[in-house]
């Protein structure tokens, strides 16, 4: 079977320059492997916080979309923005970034022999489009001891990753049992999804 020499995956962006609003490592990484180019451009001081009545797969969602209102000028200078935000969700509650040491302990002994989600946000914009999605995934985390947990997090300082853990470091070598969903979603970045709302992208109705 010939494949053409033509294509190009997103070839539709190779034009339009690419906002991605995000200060994750992890992100960047995923999204540069899509083959555009971008940059990576995030505002300072944007307001986290989200109503508490948000449960689950909302929360993510909003606040992706509550990022992309802090935009307005780069959307106006006809850029495609992209924001995101992950949680991690266990027994009814966030699980957030640790603030320390003993937060990421605290954090990772709860998560410690249970099942857990991490649920991502996104939202894109273009001059007057946005589109939103959101992606789940179940986590099962063996039985921790505090040896191991200590070992992580005095070793990789987990303090930037929801939940306090990555599950591309030690930890998801060890401590992963399943998962149900996607894997790059726990990075930070379910990109197959959005690979495929950018592949959908309709630039005539902009």
């Amino acid at each position: 079977m010939e494949v053409s020499d033509a294509f190009q995956p997103l070839s539709s962006f190779q034009s339009v320059p690419i906002i991605l609003a995000s200060g994750s490592p992890r992100r960047q990484q995923l999204f540069r492997e899509l083959g555009l180019d971008f940059q990576v451009f995030v505002k300072p001081n944007i307001d986290e916080s989200f109503p508490s009545q948000l449960k689950g797969a909302e929360i993510p969602r909003y606040l992706a979309a509550e990022k992309a209102k802090h935009y307005t000028d780069e959307l106006l200078q006809g850029n495609f923005l992209i924001t995101a935000d992950t949680i991690v969700w266990h027994q009814g509650s966030v699980v957030e970034k640790p603030a320390n040491r003993e937060e990421a302990i605290a954090m990772l002994s709860r998560l410690s022999g249970t099942v857990h989600e991490v649920f991502t946000g996104v939202c894109c914009r273009y001059k007057q489009q946005t589109k939103s999605f959101e992606a789940q995934t179940e986590v099962s985390f063996k039985a921790l001891s505090l040896n191991e947990i200590v070992y992580y997090v005095d070793r990789y300082q987990p303090f930037d990753k929801a939940g306090g853990y990555g599950i591309q470091e030690w930890i998801g070598y060890v401590a992963v049992e399943w998962i149900k969903g996607s894997y790059f979603n726990v990075m930070g970045l379910p990109i197959h999804a959005l690979y495929e709302l950018m592949s959908n992208w309709d630039f005539s109705n902009s």
